[in-house]
């Protein structure tokens, strides 16, 4: 059994990752802003690094030394480039990057002792698509992509191996409210039309993807970009 942290783990593909991970064995915290109140869920806000220290020592001292991360945490802003204020752009890269920095960091001591580590971000397809009015959640997502690659070069003789994942279309409350302001190019019915196989993701594809680069029969997958979108990029 190894320990795992899961950000933004309360909800939509990041709760899917945690059930996954608890269902395959392991120990789960759970960091987010707005926890359910479930057992093993810290409130943190990823982008403060005291607050994510403060948290993975407290997960050390309940169940032991973290070797698994998952960064799913994130922030999103649909807003016209121009009318963006910086103190906001730097928000969201601080989220979406800053908190993926803050956490391994956080965590790689442990997973250098082990000899063994498995990190997976969750990133976007929006980072290899480009998407109009995100402008600063792309370029924080495609970042961590390359951060990720970076990472496993670095940490690849440790024992470490480093991937990411960006979910394509995955149909969750954060998509639906997307959907109702009109801020998706269409409806979700419109997007699935476009989608090769037909369907939009569920918050489960995703999961099974991060079990997979977590198991022992990935250990041989470091610094890949594995996308999980029904082919609508490739």
């Amino acid at each position: 059994m190894k320990t795992a942290v899961v950000t933004g783990g309360s909800s939509g593909i990041g709760k899917a990752i945690a059930e996954r991970l608890r269902k395959d064995g392991h120990q789960v915290a759970v960091f987010d802003l707005n926890p359910s109140g479930e057992e093993l869920e810290y409130k943190v806000d990823v982008s403060d690094p005291q607050q994510v220290a403060a948290a993975f020592a407290q997960v050390r001292e309940e169940l032991g030394p973290v070797t698994i991360l998952v960064n799913g945490a994130g922030l999103e802003l649909y807003k016209r480039f121009k009318n963006i204020d910086y103190a906001t752009w730097q928000k969201v890269l601080d989220v979406n990057l800053g908190g993926v920095f803050h956490c391994v960091q956080a965590a790689l001591p442990d997973m250098v002792d082990a000899g063994w580590g498995r990190i997976v971000n969750i990133s976007s397809s929006s980072a290899q698509s480009g998407q109009q009015f995100m402008s600063a959640y792309v370029s924080a997502k495609a970042a961590v992509n390359g951060l990720t690659k970076s990472l496993a070069l670095e940490y690849g003789p440790d024992g470490i191996t480093v991937n990411a994942v960006p979910p394509g279309f995955v149909d969750t409350p954060m998509l639906r409210r997307s959907e109702s302001k009109g801020l998706l190019g269409g409806t979700i019915e419109d997007h699935i039309e476009r989608t090769p196989v037909r369907r939009a993701g569920r918050p489960e594809d995703i999961a099974a993807a991060c079990a997979f680069l977590i198991s022992e029969e990935a250990g041989y997958i470091t610094g890949q970009i594995l996308g999980v979108n029904g082919g609508r990029n490739t």
